[in-house]
């Protein structure tokens, strides 16, 4: 019996190798996204093709060496092992599908498999916990698109952002719990940054400190990237029985000077010239653990922590493929199969 549900699982993306060629294709394709970089078409084309691919495409493609593994791109792979897990948790019914916004496996190709199938409904997963307009927001327009390319009749359910499931927060608890934070002076909340006019374009006419984003979550900011992110912290930090002066917020893989403050490499470097030694790190703006992660925060902030006088600095591993994220994943999925 073929199974009557599709459910596309779609993570940002990651290049097909590490090679200076792959890795600036996978620029052009991702920083080329009018929803990425918000700029009128012609300058972010110049900007791209130009000057960011030709310059930042072996830099990139260096960090991408550092920590591609036999198997291939960490995101891909860790995508690969929960898209495999999910499959033998959910069981015949649904056929799961692993698929990248940019680079491979495509969604493109996705939904030409699916085209060709039997089934009733699909299910949209954007693997971005908090929506933001240039992850969540081009995932689903680009998605549409190729339903309406394919002609796919199917009914179609798009699964909201998960920052505040249960099983979200549980996995993560479990994550940052495995790893004792009662033995670490600070815990840092690390999220990838956005430019500040894409997080405020979600309440018009009001900035995130009018709203304020950084300390309550409620229908004004309800869609807002910076609203949504400190309350995961405030969520998972409850889970684990944080107290308030125990952890903060920061993002990271900022590109410009207007994006969402504090900076990540700034906090770890501030905090170590205070006096913390011990600092432990997660990013719950990541399901997967990948370049921003791994290298980022793993290793450049690691090391900019000990040069500023840190002595113990541990990065918790993402979600992945817990079995707790697997089960956690599989009741988001089943909330929205009744279409």
């Amino acid at each position: 019996m073929s199974p009557e549900t599709a459910v596309v699982l779609v993570n940002i993306g990651t290049p097909n190798s590490p090679a200076v060629k792959d890795v600036r294709s996978y620029l052009r394709e991702f920083l080329g996204d009018k929803r990425v970089i918000t700029l009128p078409w012609l300058f972010r084309k110049i900007l791209v093709n130009l000057i960011i691919a030709p310059f930042r495409g072996p830099k990139s493609a260096k960090l991408y060496q550092a920590i591609w593994t036999e198997k291939g791109s960490p995101l891909l792979v860790n995508s690969l092992k929960l898209g495999d897990a999910l499959q033998s948790e959910m069981g015949d019914s649904f056929h799961i599908f692993s698929a990248m916004r940019y680079g491979n496996p495509s969604m493109d190709d996705t939904l030409q498999k699916i085209a060709k199938g039997s089934f009733r409904k699909v299910i949209l997963v954007p693997m971005y916990p908090q929506y933001a307009d240039s992850t969540t927001g081009t995932t689903i327009a680009y998605f549409r698109k190729l339903m309406n390319k394919y002609t796919i009749s199917a009914e179609v359910k798009v699964v909201d952002p998960f920052f505040q499931h249960p099983g979200f927060i549980g996995s993560f608890k479990n994550r940052i719990l495995a790893c004792k934070p009662e033995t670490y002076n600070h815990i840092l909340f690390s999220f990838h940054g956005l430019p500040v006019d894409q997080t405020e374009k979600m309440h018009p006419g009001i900035t995130c400190g009018q709203a304020g984003c950084s300390h309550k979550y409620y229908d004004v900011n309800a869609m807002c990237y910076n609203a949504s992110c400190y309350e995961t912290a405030r969520l998972i930090a409850k889970a684990c029985n944080l107290s308030e002066n125990s952890y903060s917020v920061a993002f990271q893989s900022r590109l410009g000077l207007k994006w969402l403050q504090p900076y990540t490499d700034k906090v770890v470097e501030e905090k170590a010239s205070q006096g913390v030694e011990n600092m432990l790190i997660v990013s719950p703006a990541f399901v997967a653990d990948c370049l921003e992660t791994i290298y980022e925060l793993g290793v450049e902030y690691k090391h900019l922590f000990f040069e500023n006088g840190g002595k113990k600095f541990q990065l918790v591993e993402s979600l992945n493929d817990d079995p707790a994220w697997v089960k956690g994943l599989a009741e988001i999925i089943g909330a929205n199969q009744e279409i």
